[in-house]
């Protein structure tokens, strides 16, 4: 892989990214502070579509809004998911009167912090549902059961045909019908020549020069199967395709094909492979296709439509657009339709151009909802904060950033090593939450309502999949407090809150104990703390529950996809539960001392 970048680190490179994308696409507006695109002339009158993940994968999102594809694009850092307050004001950038659907890739961090957008924007009286894109053919029924098939490129076609959908007026669950039958008509199988490389991160793992990966995901994950010494490019396409077409897969054959079915394909270049071998491999694969499948695409779609930074490689996607016609109560020219309809989002192939002015209407809505977001009278309310609780918080924080190097470590051996950064963003940012409460030391806390409030705004802005889970548990923690009968803040009514928090938190997430993620502190945790009222025992749990994780298998999370081989990186905690175990034993000794 190539290791040499103009930036030297990730630091302002999605900011820069995204002011080109909206300078040279006047339909385009940028809200700088939460990192959403959003296209200016989306009226209210039309179901509003918001996509989003992390940034690396350019140009997906950003470049797919535009009429007719996405209304906003939510962007996290590099590989890691939008925090929930940015998906939030992608929401009031492009508010409906219709409703709001959110697409979301089937990655653990996106699921949690759309998931958590959903519950908010429902409470707060919004419309809004969610579409979950997942047509990854690489992992079959077998190894996907609990996490569930990986989003792929495929998730753009589901964006043209739903954002098309929008546009020509139909309803919000018809709009949201044709978005979920993506997973039931799209496949997706990639291939890579090695990983791609993140500026500013050691790189872990590379493909030696005499193979190639089938099965290769969009985040530097393992993939299914090496093939060395090097095959041909025709085998390669052969074996791809098997894995779409075969149908006595029965772990892989998720959707029949026949000769007579209207066929899309979309073929999607990593970001690193060059034009000339892209073109070459795609029509190998219209060749073999024909040949073996007797199958002839009647679109194609091809290019760098989302990536993973500067990988060598590329993948496929078939769509049944009659099976998808059929479910529709449709004719397959009227499924066609939606995606021959134009569009000026830019990234979409043989897409025009058309400038567009501001939605008046849309604009009135947008500063409506920006302004209620911003009233936080109601945080004024409850409790009031214990002063034995910010010295706690700042040792916790404290014991986190010092084992930031050893977090960091254990998740460059299981996954892409953001985890350490994560911890670090979110600790970083509540000691700066602290600080900024009185520095004269005058003044007592805010009330604990609204210190929860704000600290939650920390997490939030961390994104990733820690980051979610602990946002969705400090936010519903809070609610629980906001509508809890006791008016003293013991242990007992400690306790109920985070039981109902955690109670939540399962509702996005079907990880639990075992499974090898950070609920196998959270929950053993939080239960003896309800069980005994001994904050010193829970945390004592919490650290063995943390140590135990090093014998479990991961069932969650891009540790998934590391083969079980015996070597050490199999023997080590899981990071996220190691970082939670070591922030709960600083927050206790801050309590105490």
């Amino acid at each position: 892989m190539s290791r040499k970048h103009f930036f030297p680190n990730p630091e302002g490179v999605v900011l820069h990214n995204l002011r080109s994308l909206c300078t040279r696409n006047t339909h385009m507006a940028l809200d700088e502070a939460n990192r959403v695109v959003y296209n200016l002339s989306h009226p209210p009158s039309e179901v509003t579509i918001v996509s989003g993940g992390g940034s690396g994968h350019e140009p997906a999102w950003s470049g797919f809004v535009g009429d007719g594809m996405l209304s906003a694009a939510v962007c996290g850092d590099i590989f890691a998911s939008p925090s929930t307050k940015q998906i939030m004001a992608g929401i009031r950038n492009v508010p409906s009167n219709e409703g709001v659907i959110l697409c979301i890739t089937n990655y653990t961090g996106d699921m949690l912090h759309f998931g958590l957008a959903r519950e908010k924007g429902q409470a707060l009286g919004y419309k809004v549902d969610v579409v979950c894109m997942a047509e990854d053919a690489a992992l079959g029924r077998e190894k996907s059961a609990k996490v569930g098939r990986r989003g792929l490129a495929g998730n753009l076609l589901v964006i043209k045909l739903i954002g098309a959908a929008s546009q020509k007026g139909w309803a919000f669950e018809r709009c949201r019908k044709i978005g979920e039958l993506g997973n039931d008509q799209l496949v997706t199988i990639g291939t890579s020549l090695d990983h791609c490389h993140v500026p500013g991160r050691d790189a872990f793992e590379s493909v030696k020069d005499d193979a190639c990966v089938v099965g290769m995901g969009i985040h530097n994950e393992p993939g299914l199967r090496t093939i060395s010494p090097m095959p041909a490019p025709t085998v390669i396409i052969k074996e791809m395709l098997a894995y779409l077409l075969d149908p006595t897969d029965t772990d892989r054959a998720f959707v029949p094909f026949s000769p007579a079915d209207n066929v899309v394909m979309l073929v999607n270049n990593f970001g690193g492979l060059s034009n000339l071998e892209f073109d070459a491999m795609i029509n190998l694969a219209l060749i073999a296709l024909e040949q073996d499948y007797q199958i002839v695409p009647t679109r194609i779609y091809a290019g760098v439509l989302e990536t993973s930074l500067n990988a060598q490689g590329f993948s496929i996607t078939l769509g049944n657009m009659s099976g998808m016609a059929k479910a529709m109560d449709l004719n397959d020219e009227d499924v066609i339709a939606l995606l021959d309809a134009p569009t000026n989002a830019p990234a979409w192939p043989k897409n025009g151009y058309k400038p567009t002015p501001t939605n008046p209407e849309s604009e009135a809505l947008r500063r409506k909802a920006n302004a209620a977001a911003a009233d936080k009278s109601a945080l004024q309310k409850g409790p009031q904060t214990p002063p034995s609780l910010i010295p706690a918080l700042r040792k916790a924080c404290s014991a986190a950033l010092a084992a930031e190097p050893t977090i960091t470590q254990y998740d460059l051996q299981m996954g892409d090593g953001d985890c350490g950064e994560a911890v670090a963003g979110v600790c970083k940012s509540i000691l700066a939450n602290l600080d900024a409460l009185d520095t004269t030391q005058t003044a007592p806390p805010p009330p604990m309502l609204a210190l929860l409030a704000s600290i939650g705004e920390n997490v939030e802005d961390v994104g990733g999949s820690l980051g979610a889970i602990l946002s969705i548990l400090v936010t519903a923690f809070t609610n629980a407090l906001a509508n809890s009968t006791s008016t003293t803040l013991d242990i007992a009514t400690v306790s109920a809150a985070a039981t109902r928090a955690l109670e939540n938190l399962k509702r996005y997430t079907s990880a639990r104990e075992g499974d090898r993620t950070v609920m196998d502190v959270l929950i053993p945790f939080i239960s003896t703390l309800a069980q005994s009222s001994d904050f010193g025992e829970s945390v004592g749990v919490a650290e063995r529950r943390a140590e135990a994780t090093k014998e479990m298998k991961a069932r969650f999370g891009r540790a998934t996809y590391i083969a079980e081989d015996g070597s050490e990186r199999s023997r080590i905690p899981d990071p996220g539960a190691f970082a939670v175990a070591v922030w709960l034993r600083g927050f206790l000794e801050g309590l105490v001392g």
